[in-house]
């Protein structure tokens, strides 16, 4: 485990499991609060295998979530993906979550990790993962570059869980939501959101659980612990986000994306759907931030940038 930490917020990173982060605490007001589900214990579950999911936040790349029919084609080329979950019938999160990635570079207060990924079918790609502390804020840099020999659609994203903490409120304006059946996550249609998932001021998180894909957002979002007198301020380069609260669980996932679920099979295709077509040495980056605030250190309603 890696750790950085510049006395007002630590970061424990575990490079082997995925460039994921399997702790992030807020050590403001003589406190440690965790800003994001912590992960206790150890997230292995047999010898050189672990459980992404345990852990506090992973690197979606170079696609997100799921996709259908096994992949897709693209450019007259079937770009075929194997499953890699055995509890899920689609190939999932892309890659990057589920492989060793080398620290490239530490500070106390930053790391640099970085990937090689290898498919002669599939994608072929280089990535570099920064963390950096900057006083309450967490900045995360995802970089991805095609290494294959032909052009492929990327996209990337994170997956952070964040803690109920007794109660929660989030603000995350949305214009659309993807729909699916209730049954299978893959979305049917994309529709205005709903008032009952309206975001655009601060509520409680729907009890009966959620698991859907948002997009056109504007890469800001506001989560607040009431209970803590807590709220952390996330940004994101990206206009979409899957926003998943299973029922009776005690976390919710707020995953900022560049692209919504299935893309690649959506109308229009995936670059339509906020996927970015890379040739073979081109690159794409997306930033995102996390600033933690006591509640009572700004006035109620001020914006944030």
């Amino acid at each position: 485990m890696l750790q950085l930490c510049n006395g007002r917020l630590s970061v424990c990173l575990l490079p082997s499991a995925g460039g994921a982060i399997a702790r992030f605490d807020w050590l403001g007001q003589g406190r440690e609060l965790p800003l994001m589900r912590p992960c206790d214990g150890s997230p292995e579950v047999s010898p050189g295998r672990y459980e992404p999911n345990r852990l506090a936040c992973y690197p979606l790349l170079p696609w997100s979530n799921r996709i259908a029919h096994g992949g897709f084609f693209h450019g007259g080329r079937r770009v075929a993906l194997t499953l890699n979950r055995e509890d899920d019938p689609y190939p999932i999160h892309g890659s990057g979550w589920q492989r060793a990635w080398s620290v490239v570079r530490r500070e106390a207060d930053r790391a640099l990790l970085t990937l090689d990924e290898v498919s002669a079918d599939a994608y072929s790609y280089r990535a570099d993962l920064e963390y950096r502390l900057e006083e309450d804020t967490l900045r995360v840099g995802l970089r991805v570059t095609n290494t294959g020999s032909f052009a492929l659609p990327f996209g990337v994203g994170l997956h952070p869980f964040f803690p109920l903490h007794g109660g929660v409120r989030l603000r995350a304006p949305a214009s659309w939501v993807w729909l699916n059946d209730g049954c299978d996550p893959l979305p049917v249609r994309r529709a205005p959101v709903p008032p009952e998932w309206d975001f655009s001021s601060d509520r409680e998180l729907p009890a009966g659980g959620l698991n859907h894909a948002f997009d056109g957002w504007r890469g800001q979002a506001t989560i607040e612990w009431p209970a803590l007198a807590l709220r952390l301020l996330v940004e994101a380069e990206v206009d979409g986000y899957v926003l998943y609260v299973p029922a009776g669980d005690d976390f919710f996932c707020l995953e900022p994306v560049d692209h919504p679920i299935n893309a690649v099979h959506l109308p229009g295709g995936p670059v339509a759907n906020g996927m970015t077509d890379l040739a073979s040495g081109e690159t794409l980056e997306r930033a995102f931030a996390f600033r933690a605030e006591a509640l009572d250190s700004r006035k109620e309603g001020r914006s944030h940038r």
